[in-house]
């Protein structure tokens, strides 16, 4: 997957630009918690309490607002693990997931490991936009 390297508050603010978005002191707040130099899978509550952790002034529907702009703007990834649990992914990258039920936990498979194949036709005026596999994972 793709590593990213901590970008610059210059950088991070030409980042949200170019992607169609204007710089808030929110988005920039947010926008150094998730691109800290990691790749990584995080929840709205778990980016929310990273947030007030660190001074961070959001609140947490600011925060759910945030995660929807820079995934509509790709800057991030919506992975859906199940119902009502949604991580967001540093990775835009075509790649799959692991979910560990147990643990509440996405991990990145390596690429190549997944092999989707027999899509069936869209219907007439939709195209596929990708596919996503999320395999779950219990401890036995």
């Amino acid at each position: 997957m793709g590593i990213e390297t901590v970008i610059s508050d210059e950088v991070l603010e030409q980042r949200i630009r170019v992607a169609g978005l204007k710089p808030t002191r929110q988005r920039l707040g947010l926008g150094r918690l998730l691109f800290n130099g990691i790749s990584r899978h995080v929840t709205a509550d778990e980016l929310f309490g990273e947030a007030v952790n660190t001074g961070v002034p959001v609140s947490l529907a600011t925060v759910y607002n945030t995660l929807r702009q820079f995934v509509d703007a790709g800057l991030l990834r919506e992975v859906l693990a199940g119902p009502g649990r949604s991580y967001f992914d540093t990775d835009i990258s075509h790649h799959h997931h692991f979910y560990h039920v147990d643990e509440n936990r996405l991990e990145d498979l390596p690429i190549g490991v997944v092999s989707v194949e027999s899509l069936p036709q869209p219907p007439t005026g939709s195209e596929i936009e990708r596919v996503d596999v999320v395999i779950r994972l219990r401890r036995q």
